[in-house]
C-alpha cells in the first residue's frame, strides 16, 4: 500500500475508554478500551523553536542547495533522512548523491544535537505523562528524528521510563505519513487492535499517519508545527493547543477521527 505526504485512509471507527472510566461518544454502540498512547516528540512533547529548520536548511545552504521554509514545512514531522534524500535527488549533482546526502544530513545532526542539549519539555508534559500512566495507560513515542537524537532528548529530560517504546524514523522504511511507526509501537506494546490507540502530534503527517493506520482517535496540538486552523483540515478527534489539555479530553471521552 502507497502512502502519499497528502493521502488519508479513513479511520477506524469507535469510542475510547481510558482508565476504566465509560466514555460514551454520539454514535457509538459501545465503547472501546483505550490501552495505548503514541505521542509525537518534537512540537509535541519538547518545545519547538525553530531549531529543526534553522539545521536542516543551514545543513542545505552549506552544501548549495536552497530549501525555502516553505517547502521545509510540508516535510515537517517526516524522516529528517527521507528529507535530504529527496532534496538531494531533486536538485543535487547528478554524481556522488549518496555522499552528498550523507554530508548534509551529519551537519543537520551535529547542529540540532547542540541546539537540543538544554531542550525543555512543552509546560505541562511531565504531568501528562504522569496522569497518563496513572489510567493505566500505556505510553510511546513517535518521531521523524533519528535514534541518536531521540536517546539524547529523552535521557536529558529523564523520561525513558515512561515509554513502553520510542520509535525513530531509523526503525521503518518508510516515516509519516505511512504509519509504519505507530504499528513498531502497538508491537512493542502488545497492543494488536489498531482501535485501542490514541495517536497525538503537532503535524499535518501526524495525522495523517494516525488516519491512514486507522488509529481509534487521532490528536492534534498546536504547541509546535502547525497552525490549529492548518491541523483542523486533517481528520482528527480532537485539535488541542498542547498536550497539557489530553488527560481531562481522554476523561471526557474521545470521538472517533473525523472532520
Amino acid at each position: 500500500m502507497r502512502f502519499s505526504r497528502r493521502g488519508v485512509l479513513p479511520a477506524l471507527a469507535g469510542s475510547l475508554v481510558a482508565g476504566g472510566a465509560a466514555a460514551q461518544p454520539s454514535g457509538s454502540a459501545s465503547p472501546i478500551a483505550l490501552k495505548l498512547v503514541v505521542l509525537d516528540i518534537g512540537g509535541t512533547l519538547i518545545g519547538d523553536h525553530g531549531e529543526v529548520p534553522d539545521a536542516m536548511l543551514g545543513a542545505f545552504s552549506r552544501k548549495g542547495i536552497t530549501i525555502t521554509p516553505q517547502e521545509f514545512s510540508g516535510w515537517r514531522g517526516a524522516s529528517k533522512r527521507g528529507m535530504v534524500k529527496h532534496f538531494v535527488e531533486d536538485r543535487g549533482p547528478a554524481n556522488g548523491r549518496t555522499a552528498l546526502e550523507e554530508a548534509i544530513y551529519a551537519d543537520f545532526t551535529a547542529t540540532v544535537s547542540k541546539a537540543y542539549q538544554n531542550v525543555q519539555p512543552i509546560p505541562g508534559a511531565e504531568k501528562v505523562l504522569q496522569e497518563l500512566a496513572a489510567m493505566k495507560l500505556l505510553l510511546a513515542t513517535t518521531t521523524g528524528f533519528d535514534r541518536p537524537l531521540t536517546t539524547q532528548v529523552l535521557s536529558h529530560l529523564g523520561w525513558q521510563h515512561y515509554f513502553v517504546a520510542s520509535i525513530t524514523s531509523d526503525d521503518v522504511v518508510d516515516g509519516r505519513p505511512a504509519p509504519y511507526m505507530l504499528f513498531r509501537a502497538m508491537e512493542a506494546a502488545h497492543v494488536n487492535d489498531t482501535a485501542q490507540v490514541l495517536a497525538v502530534g503537532d503535524t499535518v503527517l501526524d495525522l495523517q499517519a494516525g488516519n491512514n493506520g486507522g488509529m481509534g482517535a487521532v490528536v492534534g496540538v498546536y504547541s509546535g508545527a502547525a497552525t490549529e486552523s492548518r491541523l483542523r483540515e486533517e481528520k482528527s478527534s480532537a485539535v488541542l493547543p498542547s498536550v497539557a489539555e489530553l488527560p481531562a479530553l481522554i476523561r471526557k471521552g474521545l470521538p472517533r477521527a473525523c472532520r
